[in-house]
């Protein structure tokens, strides 16, 4: 279905009141297709939207905001060890993870309660406490917009990083993601490296899917708004990653910097570093820094793209000049 002059007010978590030229939802793939040959697709600048929780916008789209329907999740193969999950990328992402917990799966378990819908997990390459999307994923089914043409990636092949993908970096902008298939476990070995599940999960005594689950569910409902009533896109700014030499510096400065081994070199917490600026519960008139979480940024109703993207240029500059450090966005400005 295409709409000319479309609101979209309430297809970002932001809530920022921007309309676009034009908005095609469609329901398969076959819709996409047709779609993509037709002149609107052809003249105009296209967006791939998903729940919209991870987007800015600064002002009105000039082009076309596409946003799939594809629903379904099938398994399509199985072994002693996994299953593999085939999911529509218009399912909402705490849905397909709430079924694979009922199932028995494990693998998404920790990636509870994250906003959006399963298309934009390969893209971003969502991940939360000490898991990603690149651990599950088997492949990924797109649709190429300058041809229409199917392509498969393996996981292999989408070049899977901090919160990007290739589908990021040098294809960015050039296939839509129909389905993306998943390599769960049927006997689930649990990840609870960080010390806020660890705790909650050994005063439970017996370790399970949807223990894990519920306690995600718990401390994300702790340090997040929810959308519906303020709005914010969840973690604004990406964990920057330092090099070794830095990273020591900074701990003979600042012996209590949560800091964090990765093979690029030592991540530190973005949040800390924001707090430690003096930015945790500032407000600047319709927007600001979330009081219970220093890296979500709010619009507490009327804030305009603009007033987001201002504070958060002020937040990394006061960040650099304390640190050293840079911080950058995880949201994609639009």
């Amino acid at each position: 279905m295409l709409v000319e002059n479309y609101s979209l007010l309430h297809r970002n978590t932001f809530g920022i009141d921007v309309n676009t030229r034009y908005f095609f939802e469609y329901n398969t793939v076959e819709e996409l297709q047709c779609f993509l040959q037709c002149s609107v697709a052809l003249e105009n600048e296209l967006l791939h939207i998903g729940g919209g929780s991870n987007l800015l916008f600064l002002s009105d789209f000039k082009g076309v905001i596409l946003h799939s329907k594809i629903k379904g999740i099938t398994c399509v193969k199985e072994d002693d060890e996994f299953a593999y999950l085939r999911v529509g990328a218009g399912e909402v992402w705490d849905d397909f993870v709430q079924y694979a917990v009922e199932k028995g799966l494990g693998g998404v378990e920790n990636l509870s309660f994250i906003p959006g819908e399963v298309g934009a997990a390969p893209v971003q390459n969502i991940g939360a406490y000490g898991v990603e999307a690149k651990d599950v994923i088997y492949q990924v089914e797109t649709i190429e917009i300058k041809t229409s043409k199917h392509k498969t990636f393996l996981a292999a092949e989408c070049d899977f990083g901090y919160r990007n993908s290739i589908f990021k970096k040098s294809l960015k902008g050039q296939f839509i993601v129909t389905y993306v298939t998943f390599c769960l476990r049927k006997s689930p070995i649990f990840n609870t490296e960080y010390s806020s599940l660890r705790e909650k999960i050994a005063s439970l005594g017996n370790v399970s899917l949807s223990a894990v689950r519920e306690i995600v569910i718990e401390i994300r409902r702790e340090k997040l708004p929810n959308p519906k009533e303020i709005g914010s896109a969840g973690s604004f700014f990406m964990n920057p990653v330092v090099e070794k030499t830095l990273a020591s510096k900074l701990k003979e400065m600042y012996p209590a910097m949560p800091m964090h081994k990765v093979n690029e070199g030592v991540k530190l917490s973005a949040g800390w570093l924001i707090e430690q600026t003096g930015w945790k519960g500032y407000t600047e008139g319709c927007v600001g820094v979330y009081e219970k979480q220093a890296l979500v940024l709010i619009n507490k109703g009327g804030g305009t793209g603009a007033d987001v993207a201002k504070l958060s240029e002020k937040i990394q500059q006061s960040v650099y000049e304390k640190f050293n450090v840079k911080i950058k966005s995880e949201v994609i400005f639009v």
